[in-house]
């Protein structure tokens, strides 16, 4: 006899509940959750992973827009967007660059400076925490073993491989590499 409708519910239920994407994004979101509450209690509330994309990138030096946007892998105008919720803060400033009036250089303020700062001893504070819960060595392996996937595939923002040669034989191409259709 064939499985029942009930059965068969759960059987996919249980495969989408246990899939690789979906451990991940649990995993990330309980981080980014877990990073926003560190830096409230450091007196940074509104802090968004958008926001800390931006200071991973930025750093202490000045850039552009176009260099952000593409470290980060998202639109100019999403950038653009980031950058002005962090300048209403008063995490940086947009000066006129100096060498081409055109562009703007993004510079963290003393107060942006702090939230960097900070963040940092969020990161080290909440993977202190999870080493205590899962165990040193097994967020080590995790950890090393992401960096390599993430590295092979090409989707680290340092890859010498840029998104549009990132698609490997072995995969199917990535929407973003698909032709599209003519017309």
């Amino acid at each position: 006899m064939g499985q029942s409708a009930a059965e068969f519910n759960r059987a996919v239920a249980e495969r989408f509940a246990n899939n690789f994407p979906r451990l991940v994004r649990e995993l990330s979101r309980d981080y980014e959750q877990r990073i926003g509450a560190a830096l409230d209690l450091r007196g940074h509330p509104g802090i968004r992973s958008a926001h800390c994309t931006v200071l991973a990138s930025l750093g202490t030096g000045a850039v552009r827009v176009t260099q952000l946007a593409e470290q980060s892998r998202v639109t100019q105008q999403a950038m653009g967007k980031t950058l002005r919720e962090l300048e209403r803060m008063g995490y940086l400033s947009r000066d006129v660059d100096a060498v081409d009036k055109r562009a703007r250089e993004i510079r963290l303020t003393p107060l942006g400076q702090q939230l960097a700062a900070d963040c940092q001893a969020a990161v080290d504070e909440v993977q202190a925490g999870y080493r205590d819960r899962v165990g040193n060595d097994d967020m080590t392996e995790l950890e090393d073993c992401l960096r390599r996937v993430v590295q092979r595939l090409g989707l680290d923002s340092h890859s010498p491989h840029p998104p549009v040669e990132r698609a490997l034989d072995t995969l199917a191409p990535v929407a973003e590499d698909r032709p599209r259709p003519a017309g």
